[in-house]
């Protein structure tokens, strides 16, 4: 029966694709898209192959592996193939597969070896009278690349075997870029304004690949060996999971994850457990090999075109995919941060559908140019969320445009800035931008703030859902009523809430500056800023000129401070809450003598005549910085009734220390005894 010309013409075209795609994963290692994509073109093909034989050709990327060898690299000749590996995708073609297996062989159930399928680079490593003479890749399973010179720079390659190796061996591994080193050499080339690697399996596959053995030398690769090829002089255990331990004891890594097991729900047992670590392994995987343990039994099963008939490469439900970017919102953060998410065509990567990505920032978006409209290649890992690795120029729309941060903030109107030197932009609408609503109101009543005792998590919580309170000043204006009709607060409560709101209304400048939530104002930076000015007006008004004047605030705190206060909704909310009662005594402050201006000072155990919080307080308005820790650079250590470990660790340091009597002497300017 003739095949329908439109059969013909896909088969074509697949082919085609693949041959394309086969050439940028293994050639030039700069694959356009996922393995995932790439698997079901190839499933695609077997399909209308297995389907209509007669256009099966010598040539279909079904019957080959790999891809010849490069110009660049002398061919290597492998003396027995290094073929691929069927794969299956679902539990049923697990399944089917050791049915088959069963059947063919004629037994009730089978003993495999369970091992991880590195996503590296496959090669063979030839050593004759125990040392390394070739390194090669495995190329189209015929006739691979010689990458001796690059073999020879990996740590985890001996390049002599251990005593009782057999006069002629070749192995068989898979070398791989563990993912800290992978992480460490992409962020050395974006340091260097070149292009990361895709994946680690391109990172290591293009380190190989190296003319210059050097550059392969400062590459973190790393090896695992999983069979052997040829053998001369020795002969092989019986069991295939009796060869890993042999490559061990010959000198030879191997992973460490394998298992022995009898049956195939072992193997999926196994398969399932090691998909739930996936993400905790310091190297990347993509699924499971099966393989029958009996080398008779492997013997008997034999091959087909391009793959052994004995074992099966179980993949991992893909953690790339390919979609389309639907949209680019921002999504504003408690802190103000702005991040830019791209809002993506629905589609399944590793058995979650995944609907929105991260772009982390507007130097990403940038960096990878990612445009409303663009196909792109998506990655989620494990808990991770999703991110876009790449987009995919090629399929680009005309009409797209570069992505652009906006200049107010959607959720508030706020303006967005992005202080020098910094990747995250920032809405400075903190007092009033409902992203930032929660963070704001917890800040400003905290203990270093404005003391509002009781005004806690939950009760601010219900506060804002029941849409209550916007900003500080709302809190002001809440009565018994309101208070008292919440969960858990009572007539009592709600009574005793609202005299701490009163009693919150006197306070200090520096105190206020604290808790309006400016990014970068600290207590003692807000007490440097009251000493200073001595008036709110006049900080309001100041430019970033005039507050760099003040001592220890730099161009970075003093932009953060004029933004905040040139935000007319950040303006209003400070009047709405002097309107509403909340004071101080707004004469220009005399700035305190500085005398402990450089100095680190540690308090420890408990103070007979203040709080902890108020000798903290007095120290910062001399100028000392006040830390939690004892170490080195620790200027003097104030140890009061039960100091514990903080005491014994400054003796050990030789640094000074002195009691509450002392420190009363330091803060009246004297010198402590």
């Amino acid at each position: 029966m003739d095949v329908a010309a439109e059969v013909v013409q896909r088969v074509a075209e697949l082919r085609r694709l693949l041959d394309h795609h086969n050439y940028r994963y293994y050639v030039l290692d700069d694959p356009e898209i996922p393995d995932s994509q790439y698997d079901r073109l190839l499933r695609e093909l077997q399909t209308l192959e297995a389907h209509h034989p007669a256009l099966i050709t010598p040539d279909s990327p079904t019957q080959r592996v790999g891809a010849p060898p490069a110009a660049a690299f002398a061919e290597v000749r492998h003396e027995i193939p290094m073929l691929s590996l069927e794969n299956g995708f679902e539990e049923t073609e697990a399944r089917e597969f050791d049915r088959r297996v069963r059947e063919h062989l004629e037994v009730a159930e089978l003993d495999y070896t369970v091992e991880p399928k590195l996503d590296g680079l496959a090669v063979s490593l030839r050593y004759e009278a125990g040392q390394l003479v070739r390194g090669a890749t495995r190329g189209d399973g015929l006739r691979g690349e010689d990458i001796t010179h690059a073999i020879r720079t990996i740590h985890a390659i001996p390049l002599r075997l251990r005593d009782g190796a057999p006069p002629l061996l070749e192995v068989r591994g898979e070398v791989f870029m563990p993912l800290a080193g992978f992480q460490r050499l992409n962020e050395a080339a974006r340091a260097e304004g070149k292009p990361g690697f895709a994946n680690p399996r391109n990172a290591a596959a293009g380190s190989l690949r190296q003319l210059d053995p050097a550059v392969t030398a400062r590459r973190p690769l790393d090896m695992f060996c999983y069979g052997v090829g040829s053998l001369a002089g020795a002969s092989l255990p019986r069991h295939h999971s009796e060869i890993l331990a042999q490559l061990q004891d010959w000198g030879l890594r191997v992973c460490p994850e394998w298992r022995r097991v009898s049956g195939i729900d072992a193997c999926l047992q196994v398969y399932r457990e090691i998909l739930q670590r996936r993400a905790e392994l310091p190297y990347e995987i993509d699924g499971m090999v099966y393989k029958v343990d009996r080398l008779d039994q492997q013997r008997d099963l034999g091959f087909v075109s391009r793959a052994p008939r004995w074992a099966l490469a179980h993949k991992f439900p893909a953690q790339e995919a390919l979609t389309r970017v639907e949209d680019i919102q921002i999504q504003v953060g408690r802190t103000g941060a702005l991040t830019p998410v791209a809002r993506l065509a629905p589609v399944s990567v590793a058995g979650v559908t995944v609907t929105n990505a991260t772009l982390h920032n507007e130097d990403e978006v940038r960096r990878k140019d990612v445009r409303v409209g663009d196909t792109v290649v998506i990655r989620r890992a494990g808990d991770v969320i999703p991110e876009v690795l790449r987009v995919l120029p090629e399929q680009r729309p005309a009409d797209t445009r570069e992505f652009r941060m906006p200049a107010r903030c959607p959720e508030c109107g706020s303006e967005v800035i992005r202080p020098e030197g910094e990747a995250v932009a920032r809405c400075v609408g903190g007092l009033i931008c409902r992203a930032q609503r929660k963070g704001a109101l917890k800040h400003y009543a905290s203990r270093r703030a404005m003391d509002i005792e009781g005004l806690g998590d939950k009760l601010l919580d219900q506060l804002i859902a029941r849409d209550l309170v916007h900003t500080p000043a709302d809190l002001y204006t809440l009565d018994v009523a309101q208070l008292a009709g919440l969960e858990r607060m009572g007539q009592k409560s709600a009574e005793n809430l609202l005299a701490q709101l009163e009693r919150s209304k006197t306070t200090s400048l520096a105190q206020f500056l604290y808790a309006l939530g400016i990014r970068e104002v600290g207590e003692a930076t807000a007490r440097a800023l009251a000493g200073h000015f001595g008036r709110l007006e006049t900080i309001m008004q100041a430019d970033p000129t005039s507050l760099e004047q003040v001592p220890d605030i730099g161009p970075k705190v003093a932009s953060q401070i004029h933004a905040f206060f040139q935000e007319t909704h950040n303006r209003e909310v400070v009047r709405d809450l002097q309107a509403l009662g909340v004071g101080w005594t707004d004469t220009r402050a005399v700035p305190t003598e500085r005398t402990l201006a450089g100095q680190t000072v540690v308090l420890t155990g408990t103070l007979a005549g203040m709080s902890r919080d108020e000798a903290r307080n007095r120290l910062l308005a001399l100028g000392a910085k006040v830390s939690g820790s004892v170490s080195r650079k620790t200027s003097l250590v104030v140890a009061g009734d039960n100091p514990g470990s903080k005491l014994e660790k400054a003796r050990e340091l030789g640094v000074r220390v002195v009691d509450e009597a002392g420190l009363q002497r330091l803060l009246a300017g004297e010198a402590p005894d």
